[in-house]
Parts: C-alpha cells; sequence; structure tokens
C-alpha cells in the first residue's frame, strides 16, 4: 500500500526526483479560511508553511517540521465560489495536455486547465465518470513530496465508488496501469480493485455498492501517515476537527477517518512496524 509515493516502503522515508505516470504526486486542497486551516494542519502534524506558486492564487506549500520537505499543498478560494472542501491527489503525467484529452475521450470531464503554475508545472483538474475529482500533474521543478512513508507525509489514496471494476477501467485506460494477481479480491466490505504502476500499487479503489454516501458520491480518500493513531485522533478532536471513524485495526494498521473543521475529509494511518 504505502509504495504509492515512491521507493520509501512501510516503514521508512525516501525521496524522489521523479514519478512515474500514473503515481500520485501531489495533494492540495482548497479552503476558505486559509489560516485558520494553516493552524490546524501545522499543530495537527507539525507543518510548517511557505508560498506557494503565485498563479494559483493565495496558496501555500505545506513543509515538514525539521527538514523542510514538502508534503502538501492549501490554497484559499474565492469568496464567491462554493466548492465542496477536499483533499484533492493529484496523479503524474509526461504530458498534462495528452491526459487531459484522454479524460474526455475515456468520459471523464476536465473542469480546470491544462495550465502552467510556474515552478508547480502543468496542472489540470479532472473528474472521472463517476464523478470523483482528481488532478494531472505534469512536473517541472518540483516533482512533488521529497520525504514520505514518515508521520505527517500522505502515504496512500483511495477511491471510494459504488462499482470498481468500471471506473478502474476509465484509470487504467488514462493512465496505463496495470492490475497485479491480487487486483481486485473482495472483502467483507465490499470490492477492492489496486492500481500499479511497474508492479507497485500506487492507488486503491474500494467499491462499496448502496454504502457508498448519498452526499458525497464517489470521492478519492487521502491516507497520512501518524506515529500513534489514536493520539492523532485525540488531538485534531481537541484542534477541532471531526471522528467519522474511530481508530480501528486495517490490513495496514491502525486507521481512523476524519475531517477537518471546514469538513475536509482524509484518513490518519499508524502503520504497522
Amino acid at each position: 500500500m504505502t509504495e504509492s509515493w515512491g521507493t520509501a516502503g512501510p516503514n521508512g522515508g525516501g525521496r524522489h526526483t521523479r514519478y512515474a505516470p500514473g503515481t500520485p504526486c501531489w495533494v492540495s486542497l482548497m479552503v476558505h479560511g486559509l489560516t485558520a486551516t494553516q493552524d490546524f494542519y501545522g499543530a495537527l502534524f507539525g507543518w510548517e508553511f511557505a508560498p506557494g506558486p503565485q498563479q494559483l492564487g493565495p496558496y501555500v506549500r505545506a513543509l515538514r517540521d525539521g527538514d523542510g520537505q514538502e508534503v502538501a499543498g492549501i490554497g484559499q478560494l474565492p469568496p464567491d465560489r462554493h466548492l465542496p472542501i477536499a483533499w484533492t491527489p493529484y496523479l503524474a503525467s509526461d504530458d498534462v495536455d495528452g491526459t487531459a484529452e484522454t479524460v474526455r475521450l475515456c468520459g471523464g470531464t476536465v473542469g480546470v486547465g491544462p495550465l502552467d503554475a510556474g515552478e508547480a508545472g502543468r496542472l489540470a483538474l479532472a473528474s472521472d465518470p463517476s464523478g470523483a475529482v482528481f488532478g494531472i500533474a505534469q512536473a517541472t521543478a518540483h516533482p512533488g513530496p521529497a520525504v514520505t512513508g514518515v508521520p505527517g507525509t500522505p502515504v496512500w489514496n483511495e477511491l471510494v465508488t459504488f462499482e470498481p471494476k468500471s471506473v478502474a477501467k476509465f484509470y487504467e485506460t488514462v493512465f496505463g496501469y496495470e492490475e497485479g494477481p491480487d487486483a481486485a479480491s473482495a472483502s467483507a466490505d465490499g470490492d477492492r480493485v489496486t492500481l500499479r504502476v511497474d508492479g507497485h500499487p500506487v492507488a486503491g479503489i474500494h467499491g462499496v455498492g448502496n454504502a457508498l454516501p448519498r452526499d458525497r458520491g464517489s470521492h478519492w480518500t487521502t491516507y497520512f501517515e501518524v506515529a500513534d493513531a489514536a493520539e492523532a485522533t485525540a488531538r485534531l478532536v481537541h484542534l477541532g476537527g471531526h471522528v467519522l471513524e474511530p481508530p480501528h485495526d486495517s490490513p495496514d494498521g491502525r486507521v481512523s477517518a476524519v475531517a477537518d473543521p471546514e469538513g475536509a475529509r482524509f484518513a490518519l494511518l499508524e502503520q504497522r512496524g
């Protein structure tokens, strides 16, 4: 699972220079209260912040405390834009324009871009045929998070949808994902598909059938590494966040589903040692 952000294994960090097409390479959050959101995530994950690309409007890059490595981006929505507040994964591409055209041809929608975002590269925002929003990034000088697999960094992205196999075909066609021998599996809580690049798992698709929340529809969830899921969840509540599912055991460790004060949902993962 945690190989998705590069060469880092489940128990250690790694530095990256380039992401193969289809690999999650960045996560971004657009909010109404940028300063309050920085305070929340800074206290939760120990992030520090630096100005981001000016082309994206008010936008900051989240940095790991201590080494200054980039982790994520947070931007401010215009006051008149009432969009869902959600973490959005960006998938790497060598040609954003070509990938965006393939998205359209395969039944998806391109809502923003492709556009140049300075040092962030060339970007686009799209949605798959089920309506789940994701980004496409063609990196230049900044390929994405430089350190992963350590507390405070994103380690996995999973698409929650009605039926996984049909939407998996969309992503396989657009990004060239492979399916390994365990790519599709049945579980107690629905069907799962694993998306792979060069044989490595990079993202998951979880089909929950009629359990899909009507108020959300299909959506991507980003998992952030924490040292202690129970402690991090309690800290999140103290900071004004909300618990959707308390810490519980999963095949990959202890995980909790949570939301920040503006309602952006994500997961906290304490990996097994």
